[in-house]
């Protein structure tokens, strides 16, 4: 549905070019919600606006449905931005207009008679439960109905593609929570493809199927959700996770490790202690794991830090236990784990 080949940005800057953008290569397919998560001054917000060329890149070749939007002429552009909407982070309603004429808008300005474009309105306002406020003008209703708005809006011209700038940064918690709903429910209903720009992962994970996560300009990581929440590589998919799932163990945790290490060394000798950070997602969270680890190689799991959680019904979670025993047995233990589909991390403790 959409790609992006090769794709560079360059503003010039007061001491020289800014390059925004490092040769991007994404792949988003039809039917999906694919979330693209970065810090402030990463290349999100210029990296949506490539894809429907409100930002025209330097270099590179940006593909929807099928089309090469780089090497259409301006009559083309027009005509192929019809299948991609845009939901912005601060609505951008016409505070002259009702809620009903700010959808209607885009109608209006392509040509669309005034039964049609009723046609076609009213059954958007049904879909994002505006219906009631449909003669409200944009000062009347809260933020989240103007974001709203500005979904139906989007919606109008029935595009193929969705495309969400921090739509939902503006907004409280609650609300956030029931725009990215709709925008589900969009997704699922029209079989319309969203792309989410954000900066919070929160977001991420409650609405997106697959993520990609830019630093510098660059693609750094990318995935399903799941598989890059249980299983980050980058430094900064860490910190962007953190938020959710802590990447660090408490400081107590640290220091009850330190005193299980130094018992070990004077009350057993011959063996080990391990602090082990377990990762976890689908059926790997529903076995008894540890239980087992204790039976079959005879070693003691300690759990001293742990959070579970759901990503769009599917469970994952972070355990932090001290595996101790004989150093053959904690080895075949951690073998044991991993080969179960655990991702496991020996964090290393000073003694």
């Amino acid at each position: 549905m959409i790609e992006l080949r090769g794709i560079t940005q360059t503003y010039p800057g007061p001491q020289g070019p800014v390059e925004a953008l490092r040769g991007i290569d994404l792949h988003i397919t039809p039917g999906e919600v694919f979330g693209i998560i970065g810090k402030s001054g990463a290349g999100k917000s210029s990296l949506v606006r490539v894809i429907n060329l409100l930002n025209r890149p330097t270099a590179g070749q940006v593909i929807v449905d099928g089309k090469e939007l780089t090497s259409l002429n301006d009559a083309q552009l027009r005509a192929a931005r019809r299948d991609i909407g845009m939901v912005f982070q601060h609505f951008n309603l016409l505070s002259s207009r009702t809620v009903f004429d700010n959808v209607a808008l885009p109608l209006e300005l392509a040509g669309m008679g005034k039964t049609a474009i009723r046609e076609r309105v009213n059954p958007l306002l049904e879909l994002v439960g505006l219906a009631h406020l449909a003669d409200r003008y944009p000062a009347q209703i809260s933020g989240g109905q103007k974001q709203r708005v500005g979904i139906a809006r989007a919606l109008a011209s029935r595009p193929k593609v969705l495309l969400s700038d921090e739509a939902t940064s503006a907004l409280d918690p609650e609300t956030t929570r029931s725009i990215l709903d709709l925008l589900r429910q969009v997704n699922r209903e029209l079989g319309l493809t969203v792309v989410l720009i954000t900066h919070q992962m929160q977001v991420i994970k409650q609405v997106a199927d697959r993520v990609a996560v830019i630093e510098a300009g660059r693609i750094v990581e990318q995935g399903r959700v799941l598989d890059v929440f249980t299983r980050p590589r980058q430094a900064i998919t860490k910190s962007l996770i953190d938020e959710i799932l802590p990447q660090e163990l408490p400081t107590s945790v640290l220091v009850h490790v330190r005193k299980l290490t130094r018992r070990l060394a004077t009350t057993a000798p011959g063996h080990t202690g391990r602090l082990l950070r377990l990762s976890y997602s689908g059926d790997s969270a529903y076995q008894p794991i540890l239980s087992q680890l204790v039976r079959e190689f005879g070693v003691d799991m300690s759990i001293l830090h742990g959070q579970v959680d759901e990503i769009q019904d599917e469970t994952f979670g972070s355990l932090a236990v001290f595996a101790s025993g004989q150093a053959d047995r904690v080895r075949g233990a951690v073998a044991h784990l991993r080969a179960g589909g655990v991702e496991v991390e020996e964090v290393a403790v000073a003694v």
